[in-house]
């Protein structure tokens, strides 16, 4: 029959193993959550720049209509609809 003391030791040093284990997993997930972190802020910055970028392509492709006498018509129904935005935005607030 196994000697009880070599049972116990056994158990003892698989549950050491286990801790370790536990602790080792432990950290990757602080890891894991503070890269996630990281990119869900990059995601956020880059999404934004995305935004800025998109409307200095608006205002330039406006600003270039402009320029071009052959685009005159076309800058004028621009210009009209952005008044009507503003106008709208307007209305919403002294609503």
């Amino acid at each position: 029959m196994v000697e009880t003391g070599s049972l116990v030791s056994e158990i003892e040093r698989k549950l050491g193993q286990l801790i370790r284990m536990y602790n080792d997993l432990k950290e990757k997930q602080s890891q894991t959550e503070s890269e996630n972190e990281r990119l869900k802020q990059l995601f956020d910055t880059n999404k934004q720049e995305i935004r800025d970028l998109k409307e200095n392509i608006k205002n330039l492709t406006l600003t270039k209509t402009i320029e071009n006498k052959e685009g005159a018509a076309e800058a004028k129904a621009k210009i009209n609809e952005l008044l009507r935005e503003i106008d709208k935005c307007i209305g919403l607030l002294n609503s």
